[in-house]
């Protein structure tokens, strides 16, 4: 006769993740009280870890594309093809001399990482899981939803279409993170002018439609994790809304999957990751391609820190229905995705967590 393992019989998994999170401590703190290994609601079945490492036979990089000479008239056709086709192929790129100083994103993630590597007893006063006045601290936004956590802390920050408090974000990296905000706006704008001629499109059509009226800005932490192969820093999914912009530190980890294979995205320092978001892959008709990504659990002492900035339409106040371009579409292009509304597009969104949510529009 079978047998029940009773710690699996009584193990109370609701509670014991409602624990933690009251404990406001973060997996920050739980390394820090000198565990050596992992709660049990962070580890993940066996189909999520596996291929932990790069799986592709050839050594291949994401393309890396330098901005230096964007504005001049005989250089920017050829970069925005050199985007078109990352956008295309990959959905992944780094850019280089994109007008954002070394020197500030030295800052920028030195200051995040000040606070993130305070005592769990500073930190607590920060953490709050509802985005009140615009910032939000805790472990994984998803942590009542998903399956299996995730091994990290985030400090977020919602800078439009309602400007944050910014009072709320702590003290020791808010100058920083303000910059770092404002200098995300503008580089947003311009990547979506490239994009949209990378569709053939006029350089403010994304911005005509209302896609760039909601941004936030997310600062992850991943710690030390004593037990690295039995979870992950986040978890495989494609990114909900237009694009991303992701700088990260030396640490790496970040991989994302490129036709069966993982590959890893290592660091350059002074550039900066672009991916395509779910949003973009449908009203570009598929033109673009969102690719599932994950972060594999950080197996070094140092903490990896990464700071992601998330651009897209304003779900809360935009009443359009969205769907493929029109002037994508043609006799030999029919559309592959159905139209939707904001509304619906989040709620699916927050009703699976990380997922890949163009599946939910296909048609």
């Amino acid at each position: 006769m079978a047998t029940t393992d009773s710690s699996e019989q009584y193990y109370d998994r609701a509670k014991a993740v409602k624990e933690f999170d009251d404990a406001k401590i973060g997996v920050r703190g739980l390394l820090d009280s000198g565990i050596t290994t992992i709660p049990r609601f962070f580890i993940h079945p066996p189909e999520n870890l596996t291929c932990l490492r790069s799986t592709h036979p050839v050594a291949i990089q994401i393309p890396t594309v330098d901005l230096s000479d964007l504005y001049s008239n005989s250089a920017r056709s050829q970069i925005i093809q050199q985007i078109r086709d990352a956008a295309s192929e990959f959905g992944f790129f780094q850019i280089i001399n994109h007008g954002i100083s070394v020197s500030i994103m030295d800052n920028t993630i030195s200051a995040v990482r000040a606070f993130h590597e305070l005592p769990a007893v500073e930190k607590k006063q920060h953490y709050n899981r509802t985005y009140e006045g615009g910032v939000f601290y805790a472990t994984n936004y998803d942590l009542f939803r998903a399956k299996a956590a995730t091994w990290r802390d985030t400090l977020g920050v919602q800078t439009a279409p309602v400007p944050p408090n910014w009072e709320r974000v702590p003290a020791i990296c808010r100058t920083e993170f303000m910059e770092w905000c404002r200098q995300m706006a503008k580089l947003g704008e311009v990547l979506a002018q490239v994009l949209c001629e990378g569709l053939g499109l006029q350089q403010d059509r994304l911005k005509e439609i209302k896609c760039l009226n909601s941004s936030g800005t997310v600062a992850h932490c991943y710690p030390y994790c004593p037990q690295p192969d039995l979870t992950l820093g986040v978890s495989s999914h494609t990114d909900p809304f237009l694009l991303t912009i992701l700088m990260q530190d030396e640490v790496g980890g970040l991989q994302a999957k490129i036709g069966e294979n993982w590959i890893d995205i290592k660091p350059i320092h002074g550039a900066l990751v672009i991916n395509i978001g779910d949003f973009l892959e449908i009203i570009s008709n598929g033109m673009y391609k969102c690719v599932e990504h994950r972060v594999l659990a950080n197996s070094l002492q140092r903490s990896r820190l990464s700071i992601a900035t998330l651009i897209g339409p304003n779900h809360k106040e935009n009443s359009d229905t969205f769907g493929p371009l029109p002037e994508l579409l043609s006799e030999d292009k029919p559309a592959l995705f159905r139209n939707f509304s904001m509304s619906e597009f989040m709620a699916k969104f927050l009703g699976k967590g990380l997922s890949i949510m163009v599946d939910n529009f296909k048609l």
